[in-house]
């Protein structure tokens, strides 16, 4: 049985593979199927798991029993009805001889008929593939698993798939997906929780999918709170789009529409959230268009005669036409958020000129840079913008900017990619929530934090008993052997198994004190944050005690094993190998030492787990001790638009916040340790892999 979604997701996408190594089609043409019929998994989950929710709220009439399900009652439940050939049940019993591309086919062709806002979007070119690689692919997706997945879990298989294809490059270079941790910056942003929410460049529709994560979270549906609007250029696109907004029980218009030359819903000035990652750069828009010269979205200046010229840029590069539109599309309380190319922030001549009247506007809200390697086709850093158009009325705020540097702030993924921890995206949030004058939040998360340690430390005593239980047995095997043979009996004193057990005492006694449950509702916060500092000091002290424990345990689990290795050897020494005890034995020895291993791992984990969130409250509390917002050099300053005049209206943060110290005072070596070991670890892996490759191509070849 698969564990968790992370496994799941790795085994899925291994047998995913298997089509493009079995099949002559290409990264691009093989996505769209695979995510077919995980659509139809998914949609399979959902339709068994309504369907007996809707049985038992049936009521039942004297003499006719229960009415009959109907599709009304599916679409209640945000569940797609699927007609009885379009079932995944149906599709996994056909028989191995049977069409299954067909029957595949079909299915998808029934549930089009269905809902005639998927007509034309699901895959239907199953017949391209071998009859046994998707008999095969279908038994796999049947695992029990799998079919046991409950909630939304699907729906992150389906985001996991759209981030593999556009890592492998399926998909038109990886243009269709935004990596979830810029999507999610966005839209903690932003917060888009009501009205209309618009993605002119919607892809593959992530930001309407994290938008209802975050409606959801606030315990709300986000089909009564949010209409949701999507252009976007590209066929495979806009299907992918509606196929996700399907997968995951929304509802949105989505339609195929050159959004530089079509504003399809007329939407200018009437959004009340905007959010996209445009394509960057993008060189040969038609600017002599009368739809271009005239569109209502750009901002604009009187000519001579009263008349509007609306503010085309010269430059071949389209940038500040996105920029503008995002403006353009808000109501007056509106907000955008929208990731775009770096060098925009700075750009000069006509593009100048239309930025300074943005920062004139007062709607510029928060900038933020985020470094190299967060795209999966490109390595180039980029900048978020963030709008948000009440301000422009608040005569303090809209004379305020906040720049906040995040090159610095990144979690390596893989050699190639980086992205945001959830907490540093957290952390980024509190920032700004904190420049917004809601201390909250920061309390809030630095609570989160003190009790995620906590409940590390808590289960430190756990794992000590399972590592103990598989430890003592190996202990007492030593103990008995040097008794009986009175040899190695200093090797054995420098085990020290004592120690492990006084530090362990010594650990859980402080630990009963200094994870005591605190409650942080004080009005005043100022007397929550005060709390959260000592509690911050008390568990900074226990985590002091657990690496005494640590070290203390890798010390006598390695001179134990030191021990085993010198009586194994002495064993052949003395010409035994034949006669060796079975407790002795390799393979005897060999599984108590793995099993001590894992569980040695296990207590380490839970040990590096309770001191990553520690660092966390610290990376908080250093920055700000007051728990507002205060200018942190190399990080964030507030500034006004004056200062942004002075500047040559740059928006670039890197130029108002200064330059970090090389070496921070707070500087937390373990955690860059463990990024360079992430990192080393990455590297192995993609180095086997390699040589694998290698290895068949040789073999291909007959060398």
């Amino acid at each position: 049985m698969l564990e968790n979604i992370a496994e799941i997701e790795n085994s899925l996408w291994e047998a995913a593979d298997q089509l493009r190594a079995n099949s002559k089609l290409t990264a691009t043409e093989y996505s769209m199927p695979v995510l077919g019929l995980i659509f139809l998994r998914f949609a399979y989950n959902r339709f068994v798991i309504i369907k007996d929710k809707i049985e038992q709220n049936l009521v039942s009439y004297p003499g006719r029993g229960k009415r009959k399900i109907t599709k009304d009652d599916y679409l209640s439940e945000k569940a797609i009805y699927l007609p009885e050939k379009s079932r995944f049940d149906y599709l996994v019993d056909l028989p191995e001889s049977a069409n299954i591309g067909e029957a595949i086919n079909e299915a998808m062709k029934f549930i089009e008929e269905e809902y005639p806002n998927l007509a034309g979007v699901l895959p239907k070119t199953y017949n391209d593939f071998e009859n046994n690689l998707l008999y095969g692919l279908l038994r796999i997706l049947d695992h029990e698993a799998i079919r046991q997945i409950q909630g939304d879990a699907f729906g992150k298989i389906y985001e996991y798939f759209l981030n593999q294809f556009a890592i492998s490059g399926a998909q038109e270079g990886g243009e269709f997906f935004t990596p979830l941790s810029l999507v999610s910056t966005i839209v903690n942003i932003i917060q888009p929780d009501h009205g209309i929410v618009l993605d002119p460049a919607c892809g593959s529709a992530g930001m309407f999918v994290q938008t209802g994560h975050f409606i959801e979270s606030q315990g709300a549906d986000p089909v009564a709170k949010i209409t949701i609007y999507g252009q976007e250029k590209t066929t495979t696109n806009t299907r992918l789009a509606k196929m996700n907004l399907a997968v995951h029980g929304l509802e949105g218009n989505i339609v195929e529409k050159n959004t530089f030359y079509n504003d399809e819903f007329n939407l200018a000035g009437k959004c009340d959230f905007v959010m996209a990652n445009p394509p960057f750069n993008v060189d040969g828009v038609d600017k002599k268009k009368d739809f271009v010269k005239n569109d209502p979205r750009l901002l604009y200046v009187n000519d001579e005669n009263g008349n509007k010229v609306r503010l085309v840029p010269n430059s071949d590069n389209a940038n500040y036409l996105w920029i503008q539109y995002f403006y353009g599309y808000l109501n007056e309380t509106g907000r955008a958020g929208f990731v775009m190319a770096s060098s925009a922030s700075d750009a000069g001549h006509s593009e100048k000129e239309i930025r300074t009247k943005l920062v004139n506007t007062g709607a510029v809200d928060v900038m933020i840079s985020v470094g190299t390697n967060f795209f999966y086709s490109v390595t180039l850093p980029c900048t978020l913008w963030f709008f948000d158009r009440s301000k422009e009325n608040d005569e303090i705020y809209k004379n305020k900017t906040l720049m906040l540097d995040a090159r610095n702030i990144y979690r390596v993924v893989t050699r190639k990619i980086n992205d945001f921890s959830p907490e540093q995206l957290s952390n980024i949030t509190a920032i700004v929530e904190l420049y917004r004058e809601n201390n909250n939040y920061f309390i809030d998360l630095v609570t989160d934090y003190i009790n995620k340690s906590i409940n590390y430390f808590n289960n430190i005593g756990t794992n000590y008993n399972n590592l103990i239980y598989v430890l003592n047995p190996l202990y007492n095997q030593l103990n008995t052997y040097i008794q009986q043979n009175n040899i190695f009996t200093d090797e054995f004193n420098n085990i020290n198994y004592d120690a492990v057990k006084n530090n362990y005492e010594q650990f859980d006694k402080l630990r009963k004190i200094n994870c005591a449950n605190e409650i942080y509702t004080a009005k005043d916060n100022s007397l929550n944050n005060k709390k959260q500092h000592n509690k911050y000091n008390l568990l900074t002290k226990l985590a002091e005690n657990a690496k005494i424990l640590r070290t203390s345990i890798e010390h006598t689990i390695k001179e134990m094993f030191f021990l085993v290795e010198q009586i194994q050897v002495k064993y052949k020494e003395n010409g035994e190998k034949n006669n060796i005890p079975q407790e002795w034995k390799q393979s005897e020895i060999r599984k108590k030492t793995n099993d001590i291993e894992l569980n040695k791992n296990a207590l380490f984990e839970t040990i590096k787990s309770a001191k990553y969130f520690i660092n966390e409250i610290k990376w908080l509390q250093t920055r700000f001790p007051d728990a507002v917002y205060t200018d942190v050099l190399g990080l964030c300053k507030v500034v006004s638009r004056e200062e942004i005049a002075d500047n040559d209206f740059s928006l670039t943060p890197g130029r108002y916040v200064g330059v970090t110290p090389a070496i921070e005072d707070n500087y937390d070596f373990a955690e860059r340790l463990k990024e360079i070991h992430l990192e080393l670890e990455n590297l192995n892996n993609e180095a086997a892999e390699l040589a694998k490759t290698i290895s068949a191509n040789f073999l291909d070849l007959g060398l």
